[in-house]
């Protein structure tokens, strides 16, 4: 009986969305039309050169030059095996959720286990630096100074992460020491090894972006309707609106944040808070890419709460030291 209701509570929710489709279709329409136009002039601009590039670095011995040269860090500071080095470095780089990306690849290649994938995965949920530099700092909070501490902040608070978790599965290889003849001949032997030719690696690589990148669209439009069918419906006030908004949608809570009448140190604390979470658009994309592997999503979400929290303090703590130098 309880398993009835379940479905038929599941189904009143979905009939309601599909009213509100229907009777709100002005709002609704906004609503895509905005999440298209984040994913036209951010996401797809940002990722998909990574998405491709990385793909065709992971055919041509990339993953072996990253874990033999950043093989101290990954082995002594996060008890991570080499290999995981190339998900650290890349997801620093193109930003979430490429790291979900990365992490499936190297596991499916057998180069990581399911057990390190959950680890590497709960430290390196890092924000695309371009749009934290480029559309949080200028165009939400018009501070490129403020933009630089979130940056800052939000990185520092994943190595945290990282360090705190070290012991979580640690890694049995021991060996630190690095050899650059050794990382090169890795990478020569990866690369002639290789049974595809270069027109053949590019192609799957297109595939494969387009692919994600698709599905990150689905998602952030999906969320983005759910986010305005509670605004219609639910009125919080602005301060708790636009922190919903963020948990729930990350681009829409941090532009809310940005035209909240409060001081800009509790906009950039918020904006912080935001960012590291990621709302959880970002978290299914997350889950959409690891769905058919044994990663486990709960230590992701612990991570990602502790995350929010740590950046958020950073941001606290060095804003007016930060703002008074600069």
């Amino acid at each position: 009986m309880k398993k009835t209701w379940i479905s038929i509570l599941i189904m009143s929710l979905f009939i309601f969305i599909g009213f509100q489709i229907l009777t709100e279709s002005k709002e609704i329409l906004k609503s895509v039309t905005f999440s298209f136009n984040i994913w036209k002039n951010n996401i797809f601009p940002s990722l998909f050169p990574f998405f491709v590039l990385s793909e065709i670095l992971m055919n041509y011995g990339f993953v072996e030059l990253c874990a033999e040269i950043l093989k101290p860090l990954m082995v002594r500071f996060f008890k991570t095996s080499s290999n995981s080095a190339f998900i650290f470095v890349m997801s620093i780089i193109s930003g979430f959720p490429s790291n979900a990306k990365y992490t499936r690849e190297l596991l499916n290649q057998g180069l990581i286990d399911e057990n390190e994938a959950t680890k590497i995965l709960m430290f390196t949920c890092f924000s695309n630096p371009l749009f934290i530099l480029g559309t949080v700092s200028i165009l939400f909070l018009n501070n490129k100074e403020v933009g630089i501490l979130i940056l800052i902040c939000h990185y520092i608070s994943n190595f945290i992460i990282g360090f705190l978790f070290r012991n979580f599965h640690p890694t049995k290889e021991k060996d630190t020491s690095v050899s650059l003849k050794s990382a090169i001949s890795s990478m020569h032997q990866k690369r002639i090894n290789n049974p595809l030719n270069f027109g053949q690696v590019l192609t799957r690589s297109l595939q494969k972006s387009i692919e994600t990148l698709l599905l990150i669209l689905g998602t952030v439009t999906t969320f983005l309707v759910i986010t305005t069918i509670i605004d219609h419906n639910i009125q919080l006030g602005n301060y708790n609106q636009s922190i919903l908004n963020g948990f729930i949608e990350m681009t829409q809570g941090l532009k809310y944040v940005s035209i909240l009448n409060i001081p800009l140190k509790l906009k950039s604390i918020l904006s912080a808070m935001i960012l590291s979470f990621g709302g959880l658009s970002v978290h299914m994309q997350v889950e959409s890419i690891i769905s058919d592997t044994k990663i486990r999503y709960f230590p992701f979400l612990v991570a990602r709460l502790l995350h929010a929290l740590l950046a958020s303090i950073l941001v606290f703590l060095l804003f007016d030291f930060w703002i008074y130098f600069l």
